[in-house]
């Protein structure tokens, strides 16, 4: 595809007919010579001389001499399409508990107390964005488990869907076993390397219909590692009215039994130092794919314009000077 990089210069090109138009003539600074019949000397240098017209061959030529040079400042370039190399990263599939104790606020950022939610929302939101080159998906579990969105690269997409995630959208009650057999459907069908799910949940398994268990179990033959994140105090020194006590109660023991199970490894999120700790260790367990942004390449064709009016400077050039040499032997021939 053919660019120019600064195509403002192109407003140049009019620039010798305003300076003509514009200014005025430049004056001879020579002797006058001072003959009675000087007007009929005017006429005959104009006979031999006349004014250049704008049709005429000189200066056409002088005119493309100038396009030619406004055209190598501009810098044509030739742009390569541009071609995203195929990623080779993980596949990793985020599965959130949405159940209503995540509302429950015992956690502190920056002195703020957030809800558990948001509090996830904040990690997730750093985590997502440090994925460039991996395939992230959501899935979204309570009481019941569904698929928020698909494997995709759209990392973009995947923030605005964790942003809206609301506690209660799918039910009271946490199914931890169904959220990880949907997630062991949709990674079962991608290449063997690098299927990994990270479990995040504030509770114990209520509900659903597969065993938490069995489902490690199950993903542990699939080749899918599982990384459990609890979140919020294993047992809350205040629990708010409206929600159950056993929904707050987090089972460290069954995630670390899901992770261990399926060569992943368990977390604890309580604080902003467990966030940068989890990071680091995430990062080193399961780095992310050397992530490149597709460029395109320019190929500069400057030089071919610059080549075109230098060659054309040249033979304005030689003909001036064999014009006069013309001009210089007709004055010297005996009459």
């Amino acid at each position: 595809m053919f660019e120019l990089a600064w195509p403002w210069l192109l407003l140049l090109l009019p620039l010798p007919m305003l300076l003509r138009r514009l200014l005025p003539p430049a004056r001879q600074h020579s002797t006058e010579l001072r003959v009675p019949f000087y007007d009929e000397l005017v006429a005959v240098q104009r006979a031999q001389h006349p004014q250049l017209k704008l049709w005429q061959p000189q200066v056409i030529l002088y005119a493309l001499l100038w396009c030619l040079l406004v055209l190598a400042s501009a810098r044509p370039q030739s742009i390569d399409a541009a071609q995203q190399q195929p990623s080779s990263g993980r596949d990793v599939l985020i599965a959130l508990d949405v159940s209503n104790s995540m509302l429950y606020s015992d956690m502190h950022l920056d002195n703020r107390s957030l809800s558990r939610m948001e509090f996830v929302k904040h990690w997730l939101e750093q985590l997502i964005e440090q994925r460039r080159g991996d395939r992230l998906g959501l899935i979204l579990f309570g009481t019941q488990a569904y698929l928020q969105a698909p494997l995709t690269y759209d990392l973009h997409s995947i923030k605005t869907w964790v942003q809206e995630a609301q506690p209660g959208i799918a039910g009271d009650t946490t199914s931890i076993g169904d959220a990880i057999g949907l997630a062991i459907k949709r990674l079962r069908q991608r290449p063997a390397q690098h299927r990994v799910v990270l479990l995040i949940t504030d509770g114990a398994n209520t509900d659903g219909v597969m065993s938490p268990l069995a489902a490690a179990q199950l993903a542990a033959r699939e080749q899918i590692k599982i990384y459990t994140i609890g979140v919020g105090a294993q047992q809350p020194a205040q629990v708010q009215a409206l929600i159950d006590t056993a929904s707050l109660e987090l089972d460290e023991s069954l995630l670390k039994d899901i992770a261990q199970r399926t060569g992943g490894e368990y977390f604890h999120l309580t604080d902003s130092q467990a966030i940068s700790r989890m990071y680091n260790t995430l990062n080193q367990l399961e780095p992310s794919a050397d992530y490149r942004a597709a460029k395109r390449t320019a190929h500069e064709l400057y030089h071919w314009p610059l080549a075109a009016a230098l060659l054309l400077s040249i033979l304005l050039v030689l003909q001036r000077l064999y014009r006069n040499r013309s001009s210089t032997q007709r004055v010297a021939e005996p009459d």
